[in-house]
């Protein structure tokens, strides 16, 4: 029997299928941070395209926590959720759940964009970050809380809290990143502590409004999140009331969440004016050394299911797998074998919003996406679209 094109509720929202799109940045939302008509037109086409259900781009919940790429959606102010509630209200139309998906970047914000300091639990190589305040951290949690109640209130059907690729509550979760010897630090429990504190308030506020996490499964950097440690804070996470587990992996520093494969230097080159200048030979030969002392895995596939399948029989919650997938047969395996009760998908969409319809109707069993890795350098300087591992000519 085969799962995957059939409905399905997961965290307490229906699904049309199990496959989802996952969080990509689209780089869409204007100078407010509100989403564009540019924004509604991509989400448009990913429902029309048939994909289960949609989990936005990374929305911010606070100023501070802005992200540096380009043109982030924000949900702090109310003027946010009102533009929000005419994108939501036009998906619903089209029978389509949209999660929104809330963040705050931590260590990987800049100054010059939030105009105000960069902050992380830790002061560690990472990252250029000052170490938070207890009045911050209480700032921060409070910040997600009203993230949480604003997209309720745009007609999200739910929410997912990004604790994954190095931002603010993965590096509080991270043993690598949050070195705190307060009670913010140390044990999981004591690290998780933030986490905690965002699930008992929204519940308070929100009641049994869908809260689903992202979560790494692990970090391949020295004294990074292990396997055993992110099955422990899945449970942590049943435990205070989360509905669903999104499994990931990355950080800033080994980023096999946005790159896999080689580093796509040609690109970051083209977008990097500096660089652009250098003559030839000079970007050759830089290229070489970046590729060598970047730490790069290899290209892998179903990098993430390994950990997922552990997190799923240590909780009752569902599971979603994202990560190198982008065969039907793979999906078909997952679903159909109960490995996962969901798989995503993100740079696939990017190229082919219709994927699903075309699994579904047999046209297609694997994605046409090359794995360039362009999209991710691209989102830095512009909203998101497909490279296809050509790098755009600019004038200088």
């Amino acid at each position: 029997m085969n799962k995957v094109f059939e409905p399905t509720k997961l965290a307490g929202i229906t699904f049309s299928n199990r496959i989802i799109r996952s969080a990509t940045h689209e780089g869409m939302g204007d100078e407010n941070g509100n989403p564009t008509e540019q924004l509604f037109k991509k989400y448009k086409a990913l429902a029309k395209g048939g994909v289960g259900g949609i989990i936005t781009g990374f929305v911010g919940v606070s100023q501070q926590g802005k992200a540096s790429s380009y043109n982030m959606c924000m949900i702090d102010k109310t003027e946010n959720v009102e533009a929000f509630k005419e994108l939501t209200s036009r998906i619903h139309e089209m029978g389509t759940p949209i999660i929104a998906q809330l963040a705050h970047c931590g260590g990987q914000t800049k100054e010059e964009v939030t105009k105000m300091p960069v902050v992380a639990p830790s002061k560690i190589s990472d990252y250029k970050a000052d170490e938070m305040s207890k009045t911050e951290i209480l700032e921060a949690i409070e910040a997600f809380v009203r993230g949480i109640k604003n997209a309720k209130e745009a007609g999200f059907d739910g929410v997912q809290i990004h604790v994954a690729h190095g931002y603010l509550l993965s590096e509080f979760v991270s043993p690598r990143m949050n070195r705190r010897k307060d009670e913010w630090g140390g044990s999981t429990e004591n690290r998780f502590r933030v986490i905690k504190m965002i699930f008992e308030k929204a519940r308070n506020a929100v009641g049994d409004y869908p809260i689903i996490v992202k979560l790494n499964g692990y970090e391949t950097l020295k004294n990074g999140m292990k396997i055993d440690e992110s099955v422990k804070l899945a449970q942590l996470l049943e435990q205070v009331g989360c509905d669903g587990i999104e499994v990931s992996n990355g950080t800033m520093k080994a980023p096999l969440a946005i790159f896999r494969g080689e580093v796509p230097w040609d690109i970051i080159v083209e977008h990097d004016k500096r660089l652009r200048k250098m003559p030839e030979f000079m970007k050759k030969s830089l290229g070489i050394v970046v590729k060598r002392i970047v730490p790069q895995p290899k290209l892998k596939v179903m990098y993430n299911l390994e950990v997922a399948m552990k997190i799923k029989e240590s909780v009752k919650i569902p599971v979603i797998v994202v990560g190198g997938i982008s065969r039907l047969e793979e999906i078909e395996d997952i679903i159909n074998n109960d490995k996962c009760d969901a798989v995503s998908m993100s740079r696939p969409f990017i190229l082919e919003s219709d994927l699903v319809n075309k699994f579904k109707t047999g046209k297609q069993t694997q994605a046409k996406c090359i794995q360039c890795n362009y999209c991710a350098i691209g989102t830095e300087i512009g909203p998101l679209r497909c490279y296809y591992g050509k790098v755009p000519v600019k004038k200088s």
